[in-house]
């Protein structure tokens, strides 16, 4: 389990080495400039006196958890192709209150605009995607799901949560009406880029940071699972599909 290396203002550093950073973002942090003086990126570069520093993946606003920063170009670009050639092992942890149409499997699908922003998740059509999953029933009516994304496209995870039935509690787009309840209004979107496994200089990294933030996060319940859960890449996941749709 990672334990953080230094606390900032708005995020803190779960690993600093020569070549790259590891940084717990926070949830509702944006990584682009959005309109303000200052992206997530500009401050932590500035506030490490770095001359180059460049995100090798990317991040919702509302995801907090695990985002690599390369700290030059030659490591840029092999953590950059590690990516896109998806051997990088992903882990999200996400919160639901309401039942999902299956409580763990597969979900593929394509992911393909909608109205005002919005994705969705069809059967048909191109880009496509795959995610793997485990949940867990917690206390309360709350589940807790562990999500292995296989592709990376613009909203997998929260599409893939609301197919289930599911989204994600504080989704501001997705969440909704879908799963109103009495629960007061969510402090944070629940969706926690949770782990990371990559290889840099011949060597393998597997990397776990449980999500500090979130009053449900915190509950004793959800600690005591994540402690349970261990390593999530020693799972037994399903074996991934290479057909009909193989990159």
């Amino acid at each position: 389990m990672l334990s953080t290396v230094s606390t900032h203002e708005n995020y803190r550093i779960a690993l600093d080495t020569q070549d790259y950073l590891l940084v717990d973002k926070p949830s509702g942090s944006s990584v682009h400039r959005d309109g303000a003086e200052q992206s997530l990126l500009d401050r932590i570069r500035a506030a490490h006196n770095l001359d180059y520093l460049a995100p090798v993946h990317r991040l919702d606003k509302l995801t907090s958890g695990l985002w690599l920063l390369a700290k030059n170009a030659p490591a840029a670009a092999v953590l950059s192709e590690q990516f896109a050639r998806r051997s990088v092992d992903k882990y999200y942890l996400a919160l639901a209150d309401r039942k999902p149409a299956k409580k763990q499997g597969s979900v593929e699908g394509a992911i393909l605009k909608a109205r005002g922003g919005s994705y969705r998740l069809a059967r048909e059509g191109e880009p496509w995607s795959r995610t793997q999953f485990f949940s867990y029933g917690l206390n309360g009516g709350l589940r807790l799901f562990l999500l292995r994304p296989l592709t990376g496209r613009t909203h997998q995870l929260r599409v893939v949560m609301k197919s289930l039935g599911a989204p994600i509690i504080g989704d501001s787009r997705y969440y909704g009406l879908q799963a109103a309840s009495e629960r007061p209004a969510p402090d944070r979107c629940y969706l926690h880029a949770y782990a990371l496994c990559f290889t840099f200089a011949g060597e393998r990294h597997q990397i776990v940071c449980e999500p500090q933030d979130g009053d449900l996060y915190r509950s004793g319940q959800c600690r005591s699972r994540l402690a349970e859960l261990g390593e999530p890449w020693k799972l037994a996941w399903p074996r991934a599909k290479t057909e009909p749709h193989s990159e």
